[in-house]
């Protein structure tokens, strides 16, 4: 199965897309986490679009879609709205992952009754009802520092594959997955090496706001904290974590349990944070059950 490639938005805030499936479908659309791409989700993607026509997008900041600087929680779910009034999605299942996760939540809200159900694994959620004052403590202020020094060219996408094919955060990732992410996650350079999309400057821009929330801090710009929000989700939401990732990705699970209506939990044994890129098949059965 081939997926096809389409945009939407004017040039100056495109977001790029994937579709699997036939159209005419019940929608399913598919949100990446923090510096990955729409192609990660293929394996997945590809187990349901025998029963949903299968949407993906690269979420601002990432792949081909815009990378306009402002990288708040609420802009992200603003583009979430805005692929589902472009392509005028009702009876939606949502499927989300980490930060791509949450922008589902709180998309929901911005068009409330165009979800008919949410999947979300390992969102990243604070609790306004327990909100701090203050910013980052000294060790999350230097993580989010580090992105800065991450290496953003390679001399091929080659090199890329070989150097994150051993690397924590890709070792349990299928072939598939990982080749995806390389393939559509950098761009060629007139030279012939490739250089990240996702550059470390707008992750950096992006990981901010997710310390923040992480850590209870997270105030929001004009238009405040978002995550009152999520006890207004007008639809089923199954919240799903992983047993190898890390006790903050629970934590944060138990925050958005805590705040939305009709909510039920699982657990993926023997898989880490990047579940779908992991384990897709066990994903795509665990969205599937959810649906019945």
């Amino acid at each position: 199965m081939i997926s096809q490639r389409f945009s939407i938005g004017p040039a100056d805030a495109e977001i790029a897309m994937l579709q699997w499936g036939e159209s005419g479908k019940p929608p399913a659309l598919l949100v990446h986490g923090t510096g990955f791409v729409a192609d990660v989700w293929d394996e997945v993607a590809r187990e349901l679009a025998s029963t949903y026509t299968v949407y993906a997008l690269d979420r601002r900041g990432h792949g081909a879609s815009h990378k306009p600087g402002a990288y708040h929680f609420l802009d992200f779910a603003e583009d979430v709205r805005r692929v589902i009034d472009a392509l005028d999605l009702r009876e939606t299942y949502g499927i989300g992952h980490s930060a791509g996760a949450t922008d589902l939540l709180l998309a929901a809200k911005l068009r409330p009754g165009r979800f008919t159900r949410l999947f979300v694994m390992e969102p990243t959620v604070m609790d306004p009802r327990a909100a701090r004052s203050g910013g980052l403590n000294d060790e999350s202020l230097a993580r989010v520092e580090g992105t800065l020094r991450r290496r953003a060219e390679f001399e091929s996408a080659d090199a890329v594959f070989g150097r994150y094919r051993t690397a924590p955060t890709f070792a349990d990732w299928t072939e598939t997955s990982l080749r995806a992410y390389v393939q559509h996650g950098f761009t060629a350079l007139d030279d012939g090496r490739v250089r990240l999309c996702c550059t470390p400057e707008i992750e950096y821009a992006m990981l901010r706001p997710i310390y923040e929330a992480m850590e209870q801090v997270y105030i929001g710009d004009a238009r405040g904290n978002p995550f009152a929000s999520l006890a207004e989700i007008d639809c089923p939401v199954r919240i799903a974590t992983a047993a190898k990732s890390g006790p903050i990705y629970k934590m944060m699970a138990a925050r958005a349990a805590s705040l939305i209506p009709r909510v039920s939990t699982m657990v993926f044994e023997n898989a880490g944070h990047c579940v779908a890129q992991e384990v897709p098949e066990r994903v795509a059965e665990a969205v599937r059950e959810f649906a019945k």
